[in-house]
């Protein structure tokens, strides 16, 4: 009987290093699979425009506001679109970017952030949000004319 003491001893021992060496693969394995995610997004966050040069496009054309229906799903670049924050979609500008939508009928401007694709109605160019329609001054409309230019983000 007392030979079998020594081997369930190295047994236990055995069982216990598998497990440390398992959980020490684990976490190189983690730290490794943290490391190619963060040059991943590094290089896609240089290639990708962060906004629009000032002056580089202007557009005119009706907007529209979208809210409710949309408000908590993902947008284009895989946001959770907020109605109420300043935000837009257009169909063709790099995300995300900055522009200036000036209400035609009321001078009324503001500084958007282009994070969704839209409109899908054709005639009009940008898709604005709740939260902006209420600063530019036509929730109840529904639709404006409006003007886009190129802007820097907000400081």
């Amino acid at each position: 009987m007392a030979w079998i003491r020594p081997k369930a001893a190295r047994t236990k021992k055995k069982r216990i290093q598998s497990r440390l060496d398992l959980l020490i693969s684990m976490v190189a394995g983690g730290a490794l699979a943290l490391g190619v995610w963060h040059q991943t997004r590094a290089a896609l966050d240089a290639r990708a425009p962060r906004h629009a040069v000032a002056g580089a496009f202007a557009e005119v054309g009706v907007a529209s506001w979208y809210g409710e229906p949309y408000h908590g799903r993902k947008t284009a670049n895989g946001e959770f679109y907020d109605m109420n924050l300043l935000t837009a979609a257009h169909p063709t500008l790099p995300l995300p970017t900055y522009v200036r939508v000036t209400n035609l009928e009321n001078e009324r401007s503001v500084v958007l952030r282009v994070n969704d694709r839209g409109p899908f109605i054709d005639g009009r160019i940008i898709d604005v949000s709740f939260g902006a329609a209420q600063l530019l001054g036509f929730v109840r409309q529904g639709l404006v004319r409006v003007r886009l230019d190129a802007a820097v983000p907000p400081p």
